[in-house]
């Protein structure tokens, strides 16, 4: 359980500066706020601190006297998350690792590259390039987001349909414990005796432990790859394309789809030649040798025109390509464009129950009169509803949050999940009441009490307590909290 006893701030905070250089802690109100919340800036809250070590023995020092001390920690990457994992404790302190960004080794013969936790998603393929190879989970936010947040929340991306999540493309992690020991999981063999704990601690959300290097696996580039995008009349069509492309057998390298109200913000944003006309397209990628890739294509085509396909058109070169997915990649900043605020849900379903879930998020759309823009990594069921709303309206926040947790509840009720690739994070902790049973999250918090007996590594998060499940089935959760402060975080 969290420890609750109040600590002398002025006290613990010159307590920080004796383990670290002066730059290092940041105490000031002002300079705070750039960490009161990660992307779902929905949620903020203003830690006690924040410190941003550059060594692991510094690392070690801060979780060492937190733990004396009863401080809470929340570790933070670039910020770039979307489910509120990283907001702050308001008696504790934020663990920034944004200067642990080396790329430590890159191993060309063996396919693998090892990096501090800071470093960028995008700069790890960019350091492989030389040698043909590159790191395949690719989210949006690859530009900005780090390796070790990517582990945190196991994170996806455009081509994780065909080379997985973060989980099957991390070899090992290293890692410090709350009382700062250092350990390693994982390793450079199929197999090893004992409990996977690199599953376990991939997308565990920061709160087992402390990731301070990634040992990540490298592929080769492909020798060639192909994108087609595919225009509907009429969304369910699009869904049920979807699922008649992977019955055939095939796998695409990325299989994505965009709606009407996406495709128009994504295409006034990127102009990367998208069909305003259209109620959904696909885009989807192959890739492999040039004569697999044809034959692929020419299959695709006739499955995708035999579930609806109005005009399907082939990149005709590397540059349309790169504009293909130029339009997708920027389909979050597009839609910001065209409401004040949006809300970006996360949920999983069955690939076979997309057309009836689209159906039902329009349905809900207009139950809560909140526009929806649906943007997903169709292929592997992973959807990322927009719900476009106005924080200074004063209950469309509300509204919203209304409307994705009855989003990511028809998830699980088609046998889906709240998430696929953000986390549970402070958003989702309603939802995950509908996911388990009280018995199951008891199994999360004993194995979190076994990693960190007090509770205080990022307390508040990812999973609730039975009692708290209990309270949200008679109440509204408004910003990700309960508004009884006596009712516990963990």
């Amino acid at each position: 359980m969290l420890a609750t006893a109040a600590v002398d701030t002025p006290c613990f905070i010159a307590a920080l500066r004796r383990v670290l250089p002066a730059e290092a802690v940041i105490a000031e109100v002002e300079a705070l706020r750039v960490y009161e919340c990660d992307a779902l800036s929905a949620y903020r809250e203003l830690p006690m601190a924040v410190v941003v070590p550059g060594r692991v023995e510094e690392v070690q020092a801060v979780l060492r006297l937190c733990r004396a001390h009863g401080v809470p920690v929340v570790a933070r990457g670039a910020g770039t998350g979307l489910s509120g994992g990283a907001l702050p404790h308001c008696r504790g302190i934020v663990l920034g690792l944004a200067r642990f960004n080396r790329i430590l080794s890159i191993d060309a013969d063996n396919r693998t590259a090892t990096v501090e936790p800071g470093v960028r998603n995008l700069a790890v393929s960019e350091a492989a390039a030389r040698y043909g190879l590159y790191y395949a989970p690719d989210p949006s936010s690859q530009i900005a987001c780090t390796v070790g947040g990517n582990v945190a929340e196991n994170a996806g991306g455009v081509h994780c349909l065909k080379y997985g999540l973060t989980v099957h493309n991390v070899l090992s992690v290293t890692f410090l414990t709350l009382d700062g020991e250092l350990c390693e999981t994982g390793g450079p063999t199929l197999d090893a005796p004992g409990y996977d704990l690199l599953a376990l601690l991939t997308g565990s959300e920061g709160l087992l432990g402390i990731i301070t290097s990634i040992t990540v696996k490298l592929l080769p580039r492909p020798a060639g790859t192909q994108v087609l995008l595919a225009a509907f009349e009429r969304v369910e069509d699009a869904g049920r394309g979807v699922a008649a492309v992977i019955a055939a057998g095939i796998i695409p390298a990325g299989l994505e789809m965009m709606d009407a109200l996406a495709i128009r913000a994504a295409e006034d944003y990127a102009h990367a030649g998208y069909p305003l006309d259209a109620a959904a397209i696909l885009l989807c990628e192959l890739d492999g040798y040039p004569e697999e890739i044809a034959e692929q294509l020419d299959r695709v085509q006739g499955i995708l025109r035999a579930q609806g396909a109005v005009a399907v058109r082939v990149a005709k070169d590397e540059a349309e390509r790169r504009l293909f997915w130029a339009g997708r990649k920027a389909a979050f900043p597009a839609v910001g464009r065209i409401a004040p605020d949006y809300y970006c849900m996360d949920g999983t379903i069955p690939r076979r129950e997309l057309a009836r879930v689209l159906a039902e998020i329009a349905a809900l759309s207009k139950k809560h009169g909140l526009r929806v823009a649906n943007v997903f990594h169709a292929g592997d069921g992973n959807l990322h509803p927009l719900i476009l709303y106005d924080a200074n309206r004063p209950d469309e926040l509300q509204r919203a949050e209304a409307l994705g947790s009855e989003i990511l509840e028809l998830c699980v009720a088609v046998g889906g999940t709240i998430t696929g690739e953000h986390g549970v994070g402070v958003e989702k902790l309603k939802e995950m009441c509908v996911q388990f049973s009280a018995a199951e999250l008891s199994l999360f918090h004993a194995v979190k009490r076994a990693f960190d007996p007090e509770g205080l590594l990022n307390p508040g998060k990812a999973i609730p307590t039975p009692r708290r499940c209990a309270e949200f089935g008679r109440m509204h959760v408004h910003r990700g909290a309960l508004p009884f402060p006596e009712l516990e975080r963990f």
